[in-house]
């Protein structure tokens, strides 16, 4: 796991996908639709275990205002992705 400095980061907003970089690499991104729900969620592996994942789905219910619903199929990490959201989805 490589620790990530959000502020050298930058976010990309186009038409329904939110995606997070830095000089290097694509460190995650999330693709979703009006209704909140979420099509694809990806964090790259080495910079997982830092709640980057649940830092986008809050950048998604803010942009949206709704619930957000994960489509299916869901993995098991996106399942328990969506069960750590519980408290403020």
């Amino acid at each position: 796991m490589i620790k990530i400095n959000l502020s050298k980061c930058t976010l990309d907003k186009i038409d329904g996908i939110f995606t997070l970089k830095n000089n290097n690499t694509t460190i995650g991104f999330v693709r979703f639709n009006d209704l909140g729900e979420v099509e694809y969620i990806f964090v790259n592996p080495i910079f997982r275990k830092q709640g980057l994942a649940k830092k986008l789905l809050r950048l998604v219910k803010k942009k949206t205002g709704k619930k957000l619903t994960l489509q299916e199929p869901i993995s098991p990490l996106g399942a328990k992705l969506l069960k750590s959201i519980q408290k403020w989805n």
